[in-house]
């Protein structure tokens, strides 16, 4: 049974709503359908499943793009309704037929409704009849040819004459078994008497093997050989000895600009004190000013996709397209742009998936509009996924983290924030960038060395923090990582320190004993911020490290409201060009917003992801 069906704006003004549908929808899934679906670009799905505590629904959802309308459709996941997909659309034709813009409300909608269901469950109800009777009437054939053929076998098996058919003979025998045998018994006499016909002939044709044979070829083999080697000169020339070029030395010193070790007493004592690193201003608060070359280098691609299409729907029909504009797109329409997009988008290293699915739900946001007048198909294409690129990319929430911290000063508590990721990602150096972005602002940081797996770790993150001149809390290895994390917060609260970074390993995502120590370590501490290191280098890779990080911690977890990804981190992004479609994918894939992107280095290389300068290069 359907529990509700709605008809509302792009908006979200509510117009419709089935009242005959009396049944309470549990939690909010129309809500979830919005913010986790339609507002993430996944609008090209056909259907999506929500889980409420005692509820589990399935909804289905077509668009009126042209009048900007959206209909939705709510049932038990359970029940796998058959008409809903035809409802909706019987749904869609009907009320564009009354609509109008002014008004909001539409009593009179409830007795057509119902008897678009009445049709609906009755066209479904005969399909489901004639799939029940077809399915008797194939079993019934295929019994009936089955028979025939037994039949045809039995009457070819029988029409020789015992005795005067070699096949009959062969039959019996073969029924009896005995036939393969007697077969393999002729084989062998008949290898037997050719093997002792070539022994009385010498030969070896029928492929029996001469043992004599092969010494006597050996014998000759060793001869040839040796008197090639005596041929060969016996004196052998030496090789020239190569002789190293002296190598010159400057009398100047060493430049003191290319020594980054910490200065160390004659005693090698490496606790001594050390000048804070100070390398100038962060990058983070650096304004970005985007180039208009991106914006050019995008309308030219336009012009060449217009081309493009001019040529192969004909020159005359495409400009009179699009000067008399009123043209209602359809999929067939849309397919050459689209299909430029997507390959254009994984030229930029975002995973196949992802395009696909963009491209899906471009194209749902634009079926059934009217091209507008002096505009192409690919023009149209082209803003619209640029607008679908803004809002994935666009945090849905705050990610002012100097406002948070403070926030939780004021509360009397440090803020926590956990790096988490994959192997060799660069988790303890943009840890250490941070920490030097938080200094600048004037903020008390402690690290926390909570890596108690990988040898080294610790001496890395005691290095960068005796160049920041900041505490570190430190347990050595082999240490319960969550209990270190929670004595490092209790003395980073009796110390008053502002925000506490904590270290951890690197781990695979199918690693599932270190997966399960990042779990506790999350739900023992409950940090205010998890960020996902994640390098700027992979493309497919992304996809599967975030969705298997967030399904550990959801699975592993012992709350039910468990801990996922709250930011990413993105590392070497000095090294990609214009391959940025990572941060595209990783944001997609967990909905979680990109909060720093490392360039580099030193302790500066940290910088905000412009958001539009990513979108430029996505689609130049």
């Amino acid at each position: 049974m359907l529990e509700q069906l709605l008809i509302f704006t792009r908006g979200g003004l509510i117009l419709w709503t089935c009242k005959a549908l009396v049944n309470a929808l549990k939690g909010s899934p129309i809500d979830t359908l919005i913010r986790s679906c339609l507002l993430e670009e996944r609008s090209g799905d056909t259907s999506y499943n929500y889980d409420a505590p005692g509820a589990a629904y399935t909804l289905k959802w077509t668009f009126h793009n042209d009048l900007g309308l959206i209909f939705v459709a709510v049932y038990q996941r359970i029940l796998h309704l058959l008409y809903v997909d035809d409802l909706l659309s019987m749904v869609k034709h009907e009320f564009s037929q009354i609509y109008d813009p002014k008004r909001t409300a539409y009593d009179d909608f409830d007795d057509v409704f119902r008897q678009l269901q009445k049709e609906a469950e009755a066209r479904a109800e005969e399909m489901r009849k004639s799939k029940q009777v077809a399915r008797p009437a194939k079993q019934i054939a295929a019994k009936k040819a089955g028979s025939q053929g037994s039949a045809k076998q039995k009457s070819s098996g029988g029409s020789g004459k015992d005795g005067s058919d070699d096949d009959s003979a062969k039959d019996r025998g073969l029924e009896n078994g005995n036939y393969s045998n007697g077969h393999e018994a002729r084989i062998k006499g008949s290898r037997a008497a050719d093997v002792a016909k070539s022994k009385e002939n010498g030969s070896s044709e029928v492929g029996a093997f001469d043992v004599s044979k092969l010494q006597k070829l050996r014998s000759k083999a060793g001869k040839k050989t040796d008197t090639t080697v005596s041929k060969a000169p016996s004196k052998v020339e030496p090789k020239k000895k190569l002789t190293k070029k002296n190598r010159v030395w400057d009398d100047s010193p060493q430049e003191s600009k290319l020594d980054f070790t910490d200065p160390v007493d004659e005693k090698g004592d490496e606790n001594v004190a050390v000048v804070a690193a100070d390398q100038g201003e962060s990058m983070m608060d650096r304004e970005e000013v985007i180039s208009s070359e991106s914006e050019s280098d995008a309308e030219e691609e336009v012009e060449k996709n217009t081309k493009t299409d001019a040529k192969k729907k004909g020159w005359f029909s495409s400009m009179f397209q699009s000067i008399a504009g009123n043209a209602i797109l359809e999929k067939s329409d849309l397919e050459p742009a689209l299909k430029a997009l997507k390959d254009r988008l994984m030229t930029k290293n975002v995973a196949e998936e992802i395009a696909e699915k963009l491209c899906e739900s471009v194209a749902a946001s634009l079926e059934g509009k009217k091209l507008g007048s002096f505009t192409r198909i690919s023009s149209t294409v082209q803003t619209a996924m640029e607008e679908a690129l803004l809002r994935i990319l666009t945090p849905r929430r705050s990610i002012d983290i100097l406002r948070d911290v403070h926030a939780a000063k004021e509360q009397g508590k440090p803020y926590v924030v956990v790096f988490v990721g994959v192997n060799g990602v660069g988790k303890s150096t943009n840890l250490a960038k941070v920490a030097y972005w938080l200094l600048q602002h004037n903020i008390s940081v402690m690290m926390a060395a909570c890596d108690t797996f990988r040898s080294g770790a610790v001496e890395q993150l005691r290095t960068h923090a005796r160049r920041l001149q900041i505490p570190i809390f430190e347990k050595g290895y082999e240490k319960d990582p969550a209990i270190v994390a929670k004595e490092a917060i209790q003395e980073a609260t009796r110390n008053k320190s502002d925000v506490v970074l904590v270290d951890t390993a690197g781990r695979m995502q199918d690693n599932e004993p270190l997966m399960r120590a990042l779990s506790k370590l999350i739900y023992m501490n409950n940090p205010d911020l998890v960020l996902f290191v994640g390098e700027a280098l992979v493309g497919n890779d992304a996809v599967d490290q975030l969705s298997k990080f967030d399904q550990k911690l959801a699975d592993l977890s012992n709350s039910p409201n468990a801990r996922l990804i709250d930011g990413i981190l993105l590392t070497k992004f000095d090294t990609i060009d214009d391959k940025v479609g990572a941060a595209l994918s990783m944001v997609y894939i967990s909905g979680a917003p990109v909060m720093f992107v490392g360039c580099g280095q030193s302790y500066t290389d940290l910088k905000k992801l412009n958001v539009k300068s990513i979108v430029k290069t996505l689609l130049k």
